[in-house]
């Protein structure tokens, strides 16, 4: 036994594992175990006693369905353009045409403001007597006494203008994962393409998108994630529960000026939005080959 320890093919095999293993204990502590109390916690009531009185209550509450609802169109669809419009400015700044790090300092800046920030932007702008109507009324748009109500749309329109803000500042942060990708790509492959008579746009379709792969899934993934946890501007633009998301019903209920048994309803929440991630992160993976691909490569 002591001479397979102290054996070097023994050392070799070990080493990796002991290098991750702080890791490990790391995650095991401050990650797994939390994630296991929070699991146990959803189904016990006040009393410490076994319960299904939170996922009850939760299933039963027509605002949760609502909430559910609202999520997944935001995510949906503004997943899909804030994608494509940071693609497309991607394609433009890798031009590197004169003035283009000008351009992506600009586009950069919306993405380093917090959520609080964006949120007292917004809300201000689109108040009845904000700097977003002033300014349309210096521009001639509107007049001095017609104002527009920004906020006083209906579902649709509100998550529409919610989506908007979201873009203004979440397409920079996709648009530069997507740039540092096509930074990295092969050159040699698509001017193959180009002198076998493909077009620019049959080269980017069939050439830079597929070797784009690995970074348009981080991208989306990273997107997917972010996009559940808009709820801080919402509810500073709207106030809680009038366009509820998931995150947003989270917050409410593990607020400390409720009750104990509203506390454990959020941690049932909490639950059950980290079974909607992580099912929509699976869905997308799956849709896009990622587990097929590492299927063939481990083969």
């Amino acid at each position: 036994m002591f001479k397979l320890l102290y054996s070097r093919e023994f050392r070799q095999k070990a080493v990796p594992y002991l290098l991750i293993a702080p890791v490990l204990i790391y995650y095991a502590l401050f990650w797994l175990y939390p994630v296991i109390q929070c699991f146990a916690g959803s189904f016990r009531d006040v009393n410490n006693k076994l319960t299904l009185y939170n996922y009850a209550f939760i299933f039963k509450d027509p605002t949760f369905y609502k909430a559910l609802f609202n999520t997944a169109f935001i995510v949906v669809f503004s997943v899909t353009l804030e994608f494509l419009a940071a693609f497309g400015l991607a394609l433009i700044i890798n031009i590197k045409f004169k003035g283009s790090g000008i351009f992506l300092f600009i586009a950069m800046i919306p993405m380093a403001l917090p959520a609080v920030a964006v949120g007292a932007i917004w809300s201000s702008g689109f108040a009845t007597y904000g700097w977003l109507n002033s300014f349309l009324y210096y521009l001639g748009f509107i007049e001095k006494t017609a104002k527009i109500p920004f906020l006083a749309g209906g579902n649709v329109a509100s998550m529409i203008l919610i989506i908007i803000i979201d873009a203004w500042q979440v397409v920079p942060f996709m648009m530069i994962i997507l740039l540092a990708g096509m930074q990295g790509l092969d050159e040699e492959a698509k001017e193959a393409g180009y002198i076998f008579g493909g077009t620019k746009f049959t080269v980017l379709r069939k050439i830079t998108i597929p070797l784009l792969k690995p970074t348009i899934t981080t991208a989306l993934i990273l997107r997917i994630i972010s996009a559940i946890q808009i709820w801080l501007i919402i509810v500073m633009i709207y106030g809680f529960q009038r366009l509820p998301v998931l995150l947003e019903e989270l917050v409410y209920y593990v607020d400390e000026s409720h009750s104990m048994e509203f506390f454990r309803i959020g941690i049932a929440y909490s639950v059950i939005i980290s079974i909607f991630v992580s099912i929509a992160a699976v869905i997308y993976l799956k849709v896009t080959g990622a587990f097929g691909k590492e299927a063939e490569e481990t083969a």
